[in-house]
């Protein structure tokens, strides 16, 4: 090591005397791997600058940002690195915010600058993988001397960028390159990256263009460059909907991670186009798995959204005339609907809420209803909360009168909306495990009829415009009665035959525990098929989450701030103005 340190110290370069920035390149002089002319190592700002001379600037190197002050600074350090199609290193603003952020947090900040554009006659991306490489050697290296662990270091990148931090964290264990001196010898695996819109990762855009399926088709994969070894390291994955380098490619790599029981986040955010999005997520996931300390204790969600202040009044109605309920039995409950008002009305949409409890039970004042109600309240929407009949009906599917409650209810809820001031094409229906199953059949199927019309009410549609699915439940064919044995990974675990995903198909957001018996890829398999139908849906996973995550959370947590991705995904879509 003392031999490295030496090494290290004759390649060092500072800038000026007033930069808060250290410079270093990465390689020995004559020792750099497929040097090409036509090749240079620096950000696009530096290229613009006058005098910028090419040919002093054909090694790639780390630039060390000052340290983080000693109140926060917490042992770890983050590799910054840029995207530009393998063609530059532009994200020089995204860059600085990185830093600015996560030095803040407390994480020793270091960009990293490979050589680019793309090498003539290898792949795209291999003389920025051979810096890579390299660069995580000298980063490990540098651990004690610069303050923070050597198995605390992860990545934050962007676009080509993150297509190189997946080669990082999935493929240490293959040499990118051959061994030029003692820093080699050094370790260049990766402990957790931040992965945002990987671009080039399916097949059908691996050789360096956008996905020419959109990363669909069944013989489109996940390209092949990624070896997913024995080092592979968590990931949180950023990805917008709409992004030309197909967010499948992150969805892809979810699931191997999930195959692999390696701790994992996808976050899909819709109608966004290739960009960088939801930087306070990647934050979250680092706090939840605890890589520079541990979550903060958990408080219970009851006791946040503890009581009913926020609301006016609360309207109780039966949802079946007497004597015509459909399918009755003697042993379910009697199925009923609440309109919650909020004190100061700010929205005329209209949010209907129901729990989970396998149809064997629900719970309209449980934890699941009863804090998204009055938050929902708070900022001034009204909810409608329904108790649907349960347990499961004799004879006939599990949720069949939960879905004729349903059906009903969304028409009651249309049918009343303008009386009260409401708007009778803004009703979204929300539920959590079998509450989500139950959204999924009232978001896909409404064109489905689940009962025979009993009265004019009947006549009114029950399309909604929005669905919200919290940890569905039984949307998977290895799921339909349990938790789900293949954990929804496989190709075989397909979609249950009872969503009949019709043309008044709704957008939906999605929120799931990483580790939930009741597999996250139940709600990752569902918005692949909207995305694949045009409907753009929004997504996020919560690593090291079981089964209702958000029943306690740490603060700092995706799973304390959850009930923000609602009113975000609302806004977002225009459904709550």
């Amino acid at each position: 090591m003392k031999k490295v340190l030496a090494l290290l110290g004759v390649m060092v370069l500072m800038i000026c005397s007033t930069s808060a920035v250290e410079r270093e390149t990465i390689w020995p002089k004559g020792k750099m791997p497929h040097p090409q002319e036509g090749q240079i190592a620096a950000m696009t700002d530096e290229v613009a600058r006058e005098g910028f001379n090419p040919k002093k600037n054909r090694v790639a190197y780390l630039e060390w940002y000052d340290a983080p002050s000693a109140d926060v600074r917490n042992g770890a350090c983050m590799i910054l690195i840029s995207g530009g199609g393998y063609y530059s290193c532009c994200d020089v603003d995204l860059v600085e915010f990185w830093h600015k952020e996560l030095t803040a947090q407390g994480y020793q900040c270091v960009k990293f600058v490979y050589r680019t554009p793309r090498p003539e006659g290898l792949p795209i991306y291999q003389s920025a993988w051979e810096d890579g490489q390299r660069a995580v050697r000298m980063v490990r290296s540098e651990a004690e001397k610069r303050g923070f662990d050597p198995e605390k270091i992860g990545t934050v990148s962007m676009s080509a960028g993150s297509h190189l931090a997946l080669l990082l964290a999935t493929s240490s264990q293959t040499p990118a390159y051959e061994k030029v001196d003692a820093l080699d010898d050094i370790p260049c695996h990766i402990n957790w990256a931040i992965v945002n819109a990987p671009a080039y990762s399916t097949t059908d855009g691996e050789l360096g263009t956008p996905a020419t399926r959109e990363g669909y088709g069944p013989d489109v994969k996940l390209s092949s460059v990624f070896k997913f070894d024995g080092k592979t390291c968590p990931m949180c994955l950023l990805h917008g909907g709409n992004d030309i380098y197909t967010p499948n490619a992150s969805t892809l790599v979810y699931r191997q991670l999930r195959r692999m029981n390696i701790p994992a986040e996808v976050h899909l955010f819709p109608d966004r186009p290739h960009g960088a999005f939801g930087f306070g997520r990647a934050i979250e996931f680092m706090n939840q798995m605890g890589f520079v300390s541990e979550p903060a204790p958990e408080v219970s969600l009851m006791e946040r959204f503890p009581d009913n202040s926020a609301r006016s009044e609360v309207i109780r109605e039966d949802v079946w005339p007497e004597g015509q309920m459909p399918d009755n039995q003697e042993h379910l409950c009697h199925p009923y609907i609440e309109w919650h008002i909020p004190a100061v009305k700010k929205t005329d949409a209209i949010q209907i809420i129901y729990s989970g409890g396998s149809y064997e039970g629900n719970d309209p004042d449980g934890f699941e209803v009863a804090p998204a109600r009055r938050y929902l309240n708070s900022l001034g929407m009204t909810v409608v909360t329904l108790k649907y009949r349960s347990p499961r009906p004799v004879g006939l599917s599990k949720h069949t009168c939960a879905w004729q409650d349903l059906q009903r209810t969304i028409r009651l809820v249309r049918s009343e909306a303008a009386s009260r001031e409401l708007d009778p094409d803004r009703i979204g229906i929300m539920g959590s495990s079998a509450g989500g199953h139950l959204t999924l059949m009232g978001v896909t199927s409404s064109r489905h009829r689940s009962y025979y019309p009993i009265d004019d009410i009947d006549n009114i549609s029950c399309k909604v415009q929005w669905g919200i699915g919290i940890y569905p439940a039984y949307a998977l064919t290895d799921g339909l009665e349990a938790p789900n044995l293949q954990k929804g990974n496989e190709d075989d675990a397909v979609l249950a035959p009872e969503f009949s995903f019709d043309l008044d198909t709704a957008p939906m957001l999605f929120i799931h525990g990483d580790a939930d018996g009741w597999a996250a890829m139940n709600s990752v398999k569902t918005w692949e098929k909207m995305r694949a139908m045009g409907i753009q849906s929004e997504l996020h996973t919560l690593a090291t989450r079981d089964h209702c995550f958000q029943r306690s959370a740490s603060p700092g947590t995706g799973s304390y701030t959850w009930l923000d991705r609602i009113w975000e995904f609302l806004t977002d879509k225009g459904f709550n103005r």
